[in-house]
């Protein structure tokens, strides 16, 4: 059979399936160049005039072309203006056989399976090759954020917020209590993921935990598909019932010293008073000092002192 009209080729092929492709697995990050490996698995050299490469994948269950080459005429997004610049084939690895996609800057909507059919139009459309490549999307997230209230509610429970931005595929979120790295129960915690607007997810975990002395949490986010866990660290000093009461006690305490101090004071000016006088008396005998106080109290005093 042989068709004159490129487009009604690309009819035809859009009607054909990869039931009998052989299967690759291939990973890439968002963001970064890649390469769908379609390959003959002999040595052989083609004639570009007698080649039909068709690359497709399926939108909505209807298959939609990336990008294709049919003796002489190639296109680049011609029908999915999402690949139009970014699919490109090869002429010079054609020709040895090598038929792979190269795609550039791959975004979460690339994770599906594309389809590489190639043909010969000397055998009259053969199929000659067959391969389906499916495509795993990632995306690093962020060193998740961990912030606490400045204190515990009236329900005494604390409460911490994880947040952690543009990653890819949805995570796993997990709280650990950092103490003995026990995994926390998930009835404690709220998570939402949501999509932004560049396809990728963002994280928002809320952890509510009851009161301690010293609360120490880790909030983790697992990749799977990267084989990443990152943890964030959130803490929390809280005062205890047994503080309080060893305020007061100080409180006490410093008040008691006081006292005693005051009491130190007048026991000194007490001595002091008392060490006077006998000095006093010492100087003055008791007969003397009598006698001249009834007659010149001014003369005794100056004489005792």
């Amino acid at each position: 059979m042989w068709l004159r009209s490129p487009g009604a080729l690309l009819l035809l092929l859009g009607t054909l399936h990869a039931a009998d492709g052989h299967e690759q697995e291939v990973r890439a990050l968002v963001g970064s160049d890649v390469e769908l490996g379609c390959v003959f698995p002999e040595s052989h050299t083609f004639d570009l005039d007698d080649l039909y490469v068709y690359w497709q994948i399926s939108v909505m269950g209807h298959p939609t072309t990336v990008t294709y080459y049919l003796s002489g005429n190639a296109s680049a997004g011609l029908e999915d203006n999402r690949y139009r610049d970014r699919a490109w084939l090869s002429l010079e690895s054609m020709k040895r056989g090598d038929f792979s996609l190269h795609l550039y800057n791959i975004t979460p909507q690339d994770e599906q399976k594309f389809n590489c059919l190639v043909f010969r139009k000397s055998l009259q459309l053969k199929k000659i090759l067959d391969v389906v490549v499916t495509m795993h999307v990632a995306a690093n997230y962020s060193m998740p954020v961990v912030s606490a209230l400045s204190g515990p509610s009236e329900d005494k429970l604390l409460t911490f917020t994880c947040t952690s931005v543009n990653g890819y595929p949805k995570p796993n979120v997990y709280w650990i209590n950092k103490t003995d790295n026990s995994m926390l129960p998930e009835d404690l915690q709220n998570s939402t993921v949501s999509l932004n607007a560049r396809g990728l997810y963002d994280v928002v975990s809320v952890l509510r935990i009851r009161q301690t002395p010293s609360v120490n949490v880790g909030c983790c986010i697992e990749n799977v598909l990267l084989h990443q866990n990152l943890t964030g660290i959130g803490q929390a000093e809280t005062a205890t019932e047994s503080g309080n009461t060893g305020s007061h006690t100080d409180d006490h305490r410093k008040d008691h010293g006081t006292v005693l101090s005051t009491l130190a004071v007048l026991g000194v000016v007490v001595v002091v008073a008392a060490a006077t006088g006998w000095v006093c008396r010492s100087r003055c005998p008791h007969g003397i000092l009598t006698r001249r106080w009834a007659a010149r109290p001014e003369q005794a005093f100056s004489e005792c002192v």
